[in-house]
């Protein structure tokens, strides 16, 4: 397609991006812009990300630029890195079918048919028939500006379906995450996904077992820190995918009515309106919420079961479903930390005498836990609901006003439990 015929144009694409496609075209190499940010300008979206794709490997992709690094075991990748962006360079995939034994270095599957090593290079033509959706196989070539479209991604824009390359049931196989790309893309774009490309992810959905957690945290970050978070979750579990994900959550969400899928939808409808306003959220929060009436369940059972009072059996709980989770997402220290944070503050947050409540407003994590006992308070009602509101109303009252609110609370709850404190015996004195 010439181009006088599509709607790319070089203003589109970002300074980085171009400074690498002329390089590679420059040495001698083709180079294309491929995938999701040709995708996105047809649709009429900005790129967020750029990837090229060329006919020069790894190695000799590093060889032309000082600040690029090469990464991945299972394909190998080359980053170049301007600042804050990074442009991803993939040389061409090839097919890695009847791989002889001298090639099985580079080619590795799974008992399951999953591709475990991928470092197979090829033409462009079998590079797109690799590409997992046709809606991400077109090709911007920086030679003449015009894009080759190999398997009718044109047309399933127009369409605006979800469509797989070559057979669904073997491609899900080689990579299961392509189920949460599918229901991703679906999400994002406002697609449907094409009937032989949904019809086999349900029963082919235990098949996400098989992935590592720690790639499953960076996915699930794609799939509900999108601004499409509520439909994403609704798509995940019409396709039987949010349990693989959440183990512990998913049989508490059976009832759509309940306080659990009713919370877990506020979550979702808040991140997505924060999102959508340009205002920053973070995945502890998410997290939290997603495993907060397991780690209420697990406190209750060992109660019932251990004797434990709650103090006990709310940090061994914490740690059990945090455990649990982690070893189907691997959650990072740097949000494993703060998610204890909001937990452990919701038991403290009720406990408001005297320093107490000044001290509470001064924790790091105080406004994300008054956010998680607003939302928590705002499902459940009650005396649950009206702690939240004295917290709203403490958090913008002034010295004078605080101090009322917290003799108010005193005199109406009987004042605050004194400790008995032993006198201290007066030193004798020598003679």
């Amino acid at each position: 397609m010439p181009r006088s015929e599509h709607t790319v144009s070089r203003e589109h694409i970002s300074d980085n991006a171009l400074k690498v496609l002329y390089r590679l075209h420059n040495s001698g190499y083709q180079a294309y812009l491929v995938g999701g940010c040709i995708r996105d300008v047809m649709l009429g979206k900005e790129p967020k990300d750029f990837d090229v794709t060329t006919d020069a490997t790894p190695e000799q992709i590093k060889g032309l630029f000082r600040n690029c690094r090469l990464i991945g075991r299972r394909f190998r990748l080359a980053h170049i890195v301007f600042g804050r962006e990074i442009i991803e360079v993939a040389t061409f995939r090839g097919h890695h079918e009847n791989t002889t034994d001298k090639e099985s270095k580079v080619s590795k599957q799974s008992d399951h048919g999953q591709l475990l090593r991928d470092n197979v290079f090829g033409s462009i033509e079998e590079d797109a028939q690799r590409r997992d959706f046709t809606i991400n196989a077109m090709y911007y070539n920086i030679a003449d500006y015009s894009i080759s479209d190999f398997a009718g991604g044109m047309q399933a824009i127009k369409d605006r379906k979800i469509d797989l390359i070559g057979d669904p049931e073997l491609r899900y196989k080689e990579d299961p995450v392509r189920m949460l790309r599918a229901i991703r893309f679906a999400a994002k774009l406002n697609m449907t996904i094409s009937k032989s490309t949904a019809e086999p992810i349900k029963r082919m959905a235990p098949l996400m077992a098989n992935i590592p957690p720690a790639r499953l945290f960076e996915e699930v970050l794609k799939l509900l820190l999108s601004g499409q978070g509520l439909e994403t979750y609704k798509l995940l579990s019409e396709y039987h995918l949010f349990e693989p994900l959440f183990p512990q959550l998913a049989p508490l969400l059976l009832q759509a009515e309940s306080r659990e899928s009713k919370f877990v939808e506020q979550v979702l409808t808040n991140t997505d309106n924060r999102i959508n306003t340009g205002q920053r959220v973070t995945p502890a929060f998410i997290f939290a919420a997603f495993m907060w009436y397991p780690l209420e369940e697990r406190c209750q059972q060992l109660m019932a079961e251990g004797g434990l009072n709650h103090f006990d059996a709310f940090n061994l709980a914490l740690n059990d479903v945090l455990n649990r989770q982690i070893q189907r997402i691997m959650i990072p220290k740097r949000f494993s930390i703060p998610i204890r944070d909001i937990w452990q503050l919701q038991n403290r947050l009720p406990k408001r005498y005297g320093r107490r409540a000044y001290q509470l407003l001064e924790h790091p994590k105080f406004r994300a836990a008054y956010d998680f006992l607003l939302l928590r308070g705002q499902i459940e009602g009650g005396k649950l609901l009206e702690l939240a509101e004295w917290w709203t109303d403490f958090q913008e009252a002034d010295d004078d006003q605080r101090k009322t609110m917290l003799n108010i609370l005193r005199d109406k709850d009987g004042g605050a439990p004194k400790r008995n404190r032993r006198k201290r015996k007066k030193p004798k004195t020598s003679s």
